[in-house]
């Protein structure tokens, strides 16, 4: 088990660069501003709008764990929302990432989970299944395993290998540290007349 970066240490963007800009899950969105999360993925792979596997997943994810959903993409049901959110605060939960589609987005801000989404509907989910549980998945068009690091933030969500974690973390602390000398040269710019 790796020590995952903590949420927010590290940009979502500049871990996309640190991996040739593969990983990043394509139109995964935060919910609302300032939402961040960091931590090993617990999957669940269900049908379109149907929420009975993630009620499941609530059974054995652990603290700290990012629940990644491959909800097809659907964005006509909502996978969760506040009440779902707050079984997640309460269990300690990274957050939440669905290949799909959630609701009460003011109450996941104030209940302060850090919930990506492709949508937002009011319309609620199906609870008849079927599902998958910690198997591999895929959200936003990358491949997702359990045990895979997932982060998000303002920018979206990115998805690193289990097995690259160490290396694209290192990779990234020196892209961050390149861009901080690129910024003081540009800062050090002189107009033209």
């Amino acid at each position: 088990m790796h020590d995952y970066p903590l949420p927010g240490a590290l940009p979502v963007a500049t871990v996309s660069d640190a991996m040739d800009r593969f990983g990043v899950a394509d139109g995964i969105r935060p919910l609302w501003p300032g939402a961040v999360l960091s931590g090993p993925a617990f999957t669940v792979w269900t049908r379109p709008g149907d929420n009975k596997g993630l009620h499941a997943a609530f059974e054995t994810i652990r603290r700290g764990e990012v629940l990644v959903v491959n909800g097809g993409g659907d964005a006509t049901r909502a996978l969760i929302g506040e009440l779902v959110a707050q079984k997640a605060k309460a269990l300690q939960v990274g957050g939440i990432v669905l290949d799909g589609a959630a609701r009460d987005v003011v109450e996941l801000a104030q209940l302060g989970v850090p919930v990506f989404a492709r949508a937002v509907t009011p319309a609620g989910p199906w609870k008849t299944g079927p599902y998958r549980i910690a198997g591999p998945i895929a959200v936003g068009g990358v491949p997702v395993t359990p045990g895979d690091w997932v982060l998000g933030d303002d920018d979206g969500v990115a998805i690193v290998p289990a097995g690259q974690v160490d290396e694209v973390v290192a990779d990234t602390r020196r892209l961050i540290e390149g861009e901080a000398e690129r910024r003081a040269a540009n800062q050090r710019l002189v107009p033209r007349d």
